[in-house]
């Protein structure tokens, strides 16, 4: 079997070990060659990079492994597969991302929202550039991109790179539903033959077949209406993600129609959910206080003791696995089926056919083959067409360096609409994306 070559951008994320540990538990079926972590940020990933070794050298001494900050000697002509993590402006960005947007009374999310936008405006061009550091050595590597708000780096790399069939955006969230819709029913979420229709972070499941062909939708949506909702991996989640899946009851009440994903609740109840944010302790501080200090607490305990047999952070979490069995069956040509960020042209026939939308697809060697959805109705159509609208003003503001298309942008958005509270978060935003963003005329 062809061992693959892989490189992993945004070495430094907390997200890191569990992909790493993916990698060690699925090196039978997609045995790897040469791995290479790649991060900006040298002291982060440093600690990730000797937790790593350890790690490897318990599960998988066989394996060619390093870790560096040269983009050289990560990106090479035998490149097989790069997988994205990257988040521009670390940490301190994402606070202000929360926290702007909340000192004026708007939701501060990181992909949803003014948080969302600003988020987007500096992750375009880190991504543009790392697709034409990758390409200027290879054709041929697959490019899977987790590098969030992944709708707004869809619209920007397909409006960017058209001809590029090796790019596949992806988002571990509809894999996370998949789970947990699994352990409710006390199912394998690999077990799901799902129909599921959106953009990402912006999407609905309209059926959840068997192997059988039995549709599961009815009855998980009394399981959730009668019991509420919670992540398969609840003991390793923060409070707020706790809080987010909780919030799956009430929007299937009010919309029973299909299974929402959990990040419709900024757009549906932006009242109801900024009332719970706290202006002063963000996600990003959770994430701070919590998962961060637990990775990499653990991760530099492991280096230490020369042993990762007693580690809390290297268990098979969704984020890990995910884009893994995606790679091991393009790598195969497996055509198993996931759901994905494509263009629409025509796979949800009443959506422009340049909206990059989230449906089920077939993975193979040759790319996606997706499942069309068909006509949607009204309500979500509307809902969509708006959200879309917003994402491609987006990109065309980073593009054009127009500041009126920015402020069209944040006024569209669900989580925004005053054109008066719109301009004055993008001011702000522009201040503190100084060095980031084009500069806006």
């Amino acid at each position: 079997m062809k061992k693959y070559n892989v490189v992993v951008v945004g070495g430094g994320s907390t997200w890191t070990p569990g992909l790493l540990k993916g990698m060690c538990t699925r090196k039978d079926t997609f045995p790897i060659n040469r791995l290479v972590m790649y991060d900006i940020d040298a002291e982060r990933q440093q600690t990730i990079g000797e937790f790593a070794k350890v790690l490897f050298n318990e599960e998988y001494p066989e394996l060619d492994f390093s870790y560096t900050t040269d983009k050289d000697e990560a990106f090479t002509e035998d490149v097989d597969f790069v997988l994205c993590q990257m988040r521009t402006g670390g940490y301190a960005m994402r606070e202000k991302d929360e926290k702007i947007p909340l000192s004026m009374g708007l939701i501060g999310q990181e992909t949803c929202g003014p948080g969302g936008f600003a988020y987007g405006m500096r992750s375009i061009r880190d991504m543009v550039e790392l697709v034409k550091d990758v390409r200027a050595k290879s054709q041929d590597a697959w490019i899977l991109n987790y590098t969030n708000p992944a709708a707004i780096v869809a619209v920007a790399l397909q409006e960017i790179f058209p001809e590029d069939n090796r790019i596949l955006n992806i988002c571990d969230q509809p894999e996370n539903l998949l789970r947990s819709y699994g352990k409710l029913l006390g199912m394998n979420e690999r077990d799901f033959d799902p129909v599921y229709f959106g953009l990402n972070h912006f999407g609905w499941f309209t059926h959840l077949y068997n192997q059988e062909g039995k549709d599961l939708l009815p009855e998980l949506r009394e399981n959730i209406l009668n019991g509420g909702f919670r992540p398969a991996d609840a003991e390793q989640r923060d409070q707020s993600w706790l809080d987010t899946y909780a919030m799956v009851e009430q929007m299937v009440r009010d919309f029973p129609d299909y299974l929402p994903n959990t990040y419709l609740q900024y757009y549906l109840y932006p009242d109801k959910v900024l009332n719970k944010l706290n202006p002063e302790f963000t996600r990003t501080n959770e994430v701070q206080a919590g998962r961060e200090k637990r990775v990499f607490e653990d991760c530099a305990r492991v280096a230490e003791m020369g042993t990762s047999k007693e580690s809390n952070v290297v268990h098979n979490d969704a984020h890990g696995e995910f884009i893994l069995i995606v790679a091991e069956s393009i790598a195969h040509n497996k055509g198993d089926n996931f759901i994905v960020i494509l263009k629409n042209n025509g796979l949800v026939s009443n959506l422009p056919d340049d909206a990059m939308v989230e449906v089920a697809a077939s993975i193979t060697v040759n790319g996606p083959r997706p499942y069309a959805v068909g006509e949607i109705p009204t309500f979500y159509k509307g809902m969509i067409e708006g959200q879309y609208a917003y994402e491609k003003l987006t990109v065309e503001a980073y593009l054009e360096k127009s500041y009126g298309k920015a402020l069209q942008a944040l006024t569209l958005n669900r989580t925004v609409v005053s054109a008066k509270q719109a301009r004055e978060v993008l001011d702000a935003l522009i201040e503190a994306n100084k060095g980031y963003w084009p500069e806006l005329r």
